[in-house]
């Protein structure tokens, strides 16, 4: 499978921006109680919309978001930046060394530890001082016109939660363990609602390792891998 030939790919990384941008724009006005159980519900949502910004920033890595590369790059840098204001070029240095060096040393995602340990290692791996400064300078800002528990409820925690949703279904799940694949990578269960839902197909992570030119709209399309691929030695 070839990467998208059209700006399909920038349509639908529109949608998924979009869909995040109204959201976030309707919680933040939102008066809330703690005690009103659609709150947390829309806490998940809204964890599900960070994830797709990061993984349209995936998308824009392997540049299936427009054949256009100015295009593609704007919307890596524009989803990365709303994402948690990372750095797009350093995102895309390290992601490219993960498909070049995976499952060695010189993988920045691989941690031969516990779950824990290697989620820790993954976090620091990406993290800098001057992305938590700005985060918490755009914070004080927007608390003079947002109130601070929809800051936090709708922009901090979602985000937060949404890391360890990419760590376990794009990292840890797909990459633990043993492999006898060249990918050193499994791929869950074949339920595109649930693969959707986990981390937008990303779970499928030997087809995309196999084909990284396939854009995660497409991924439940690549072809299954021969199960002996995906099974530990």
């Amino acid at each position: 499978m070839q990467k998208s030939p059209s700006h399909t790919g920038l349509l639908v990384a529109a949608l998924v921006i979009g869909c995040w941008a109204t959201s976030i724009i309707l919680l933040m006005r939102w008066h809330f109680s703690f005690t009103n159980p659609p709150v947390y519900v829309f806490v998940l949502v809204q964890m599900h919309l960070y994830t797709g910004l990061f993984i349209t920033a995936h998308d824009a890595m392997h540049g299936t978001v427009s054949p256009n590369k100015g295009l593609n790059n704007f919307v890596g840098y524009l989803s990365t930046f709303l994402y948690a204001s990372f750095w797009y070029p350093k995102l895309y240095t390290k992601h490219h060394k993960h498909h070049s060096h995976v499952h060695t040393h010189a993988d920045p995602d691989y941690h031969h530890g516990s779950f824990f340990a290697w989620y820790v290692q993954f976090i620091r791996n990406y993290l800098s001082i001057w992305q938590i400064v700005v985060m918490a300078v755009v914070f004080n800002i927007l608390k003079i016109w947002i109130p601070q528990p929809n800051l936090i409820m709708f922009w901090v925690v979602p985000s937060l939660l949404s890391t360890l949703q990419l760590f376990y279904f794009g990292t840890y799940q797909p990459h633990k363990g043993e492999h006898n694949n060249p990918h050193f990578a499994r791929s869950q269960r074949r339920n595109h609602i649930v693969a959707f839902f986990s981390c937008y197909f990303f779970g499928y992570h030997y087809e995309h390792h196999e084909a990284p030119g396939v854009p995660w709209w497409r991924l439940w399309k690549a072809p299954l891998p021969e199960k002996k691929k995906l099974t530990n030695p």
